[in-house]
């Protein structure tokens, strides 16, 4: 006769139920990594590859769909593999950080310094982060 493990069966459905969650999540930041392609404001690239650190994690099918998507496979790639980012996304992302948090902190926060240094300072944190990767030409 052979023995029921009631541990094993309750770490299955453990594992199965945080797989879901990170297939959830997967999904959640996928949406808003393609929201993002359209709204300028909304960044793409640090959403897709959110979703897909998420999808390795929760649904290897959706993994496996996303590494070898047209547009998104090849930015995921080089991120992963390559750890360098293209010129053109590079000056595309700062330009478009620095118009943003220069329009928030010049024309929405302008009655409170704090926030404008805290704003300031995410940006060139932001910055920095960016131009520490590889170029990819």
């Amino acid at each position: 006769m052979r023995r029921i493990c009631f541990r094993r069966i309750f770490y299955l459905k453990q594992q199965f139920k945080v797989k879901k969650i990170y297939t959830i999540l997967g999904l959640v930041t996928l949406s808003l990594g393609i929201v993002g392609v359209f709204l300028p404001l909304l960044p793409t690239t640090p959403f897709i590859l959110l979703s897909a650190f998420l999808f390795a994690r929760g649904s290897q099918r959706l993994n496996r769909w996303l590494l070898n998507h047209r547009v998104f496979g090849k930015m995921i790639h080089d991120y992963q593999e390559e750890k360098s980012i293209p010129l053109h996304a590079k000056i595309y992302a700062i330009s478009l950080l620095w118009i943003s948090i220069s329009y928030a902190t010049f024309f929405v926060a302008t009655e409170k310094l704090w926030l404008q240094i805290l704003l300031v300072s995410i940006a060139t944190a932001v910055t920095t982060h960016i131009l520490s990767f590889k170029t990819k030409k």
